[in-house]
């Protein structure tokens, strides 16, 4: 079975062969797929993952400013889950993500589908971060953009380090809540 992801034109995932390659996965590591408790298992890890991976499709709604609203919007604590990049584990956390609009304001849950768009593929946070800035700075135009993302990351809690309860902090600034001192320091006591 074929799902396409249409975000960001991305191919289509095979989840018929994802699920083979996790029977092979299975099996290297010592597992027994057949055994009737893992019957099922290399499927529904194949759905997990294509389902971690997929952001939905989404428009872009915005509304003409004609209120000349000139104070932050900031939408906080949006959850999210994405997959570490280097150990395809799953990172947890949430976004807090605002802007200063100039001749459009956003609707809020456009906020939280950005986080989506980028937390829904294989990741590293610092991205992530500068990712979900620079498409509301390309995509709205406001005259400042801020994102904070906190998240916990199993690659570093399950395995490794095992720091349980360790959270990594990244941010990203843009246009004036990078440039004036003021804004940048309001900006931060909304978002966190």
């Amino acid at each position: 079975m074929t799902r396409p992801l249409r975000v960001l034109g991305r191919p289509p995932v095979d989840v018929d062969a994802a699920a083979s390659a996790v029977e092979d996965l299975m099996r290297a590591l010592g597992m027994q797929p057949d055994d009737p408790a893992l019957a099922r298992t290399p499927q529904r890890v194949a759905a997990a993952f294509a389902e971690l991976l997929g952001p939905r499709d989404f428009g872009l709604t915005t509304f003409p400013n004609d209120e000349g609203y000139d104070e932050l919007v900031v939408a906080r604590d949006i959850p999210f889950v994405s997959v570490c990049e280097h150990h395809l584990l799953p990172f947890v956390g949430t976004a807090s993500v605002g802007y200063l609009p100039g001749a459009r304001i956003l609707g809020l849950s456009k906020l939280a589908r950005v986080v989506e768009l980028f937390a829904r593929r294989p990741q590293v946070q610092e991205r992530m971060t500068k990712q979900t800035a620079n498409w509301l700075e390309d995509h709205l135009r406001p005259r400042g953009v801020g994102v904070v993302i906190r998240a916990e990351h199993t690659c570093m809690t399950l395995r490794g380090v095992r720091a349980q309860g360790a959270t990594t902090v990244t941010s990203a600034l843009l246009g004036s809540l990078r440039e004036d001192p003021l804004s940048r320091a309001e900006f931060l006591s909304l978002a966190t």
